[in-house]
């Protein structure tokens, strides 16, 4: 069995930062990519940002220049660093892991952006 858990969301101003964690536990053989999405109310789950099992990174268009993901390996985790925090950013922010045996999501954590 493969655990999926994000944490690190919560309450900001815009124009301040965040740090989202996620860590991969149990029955793992190999991660093979690790990814953040977000979703808001009313809209569908979107891509933030991933990075493959050879640290290719793909971020999307609106986080650009304001979000790093990175990857700790030996820890199987994955960050997502986010700067310049705008009111549109506030979002369930998921945390997805592209496994050997299959893709797993986590239970999601709220970041709320307050102009």
């Amino acid at each position: 069995q493969v655990q999926v858990e994000e944490s690190g969301g919560g309450l900001v101003m815009a124009g301040g930062s965040r740090r989202l964690s996620c860590t991969v536990s149990g029955n793992i053989i190999r991660i093979n990519s690790m990814g953040w999405y977000r979703q808001a109310p009313g809209t569908q789950r979107e891509l933030v940002a991933s990075i493959s099992s050879d640290t290719n990174m793909n971020y999307a268009d609106p986080v650009k220049g304001r979000f790093t993901i990175s990857r700790d390996y030996g820890k199987n985790t994955v960050y997502l660093q986010m700067n310049s925090l705008k009111p549109e950013d506030t979002a369930v922010y998921y945390c997805n892991a592209a496994l050997y045996s299959g893709v797993y999501w986590g239970r999601g954590t709220q970041v709320t952006v307050s102009s």
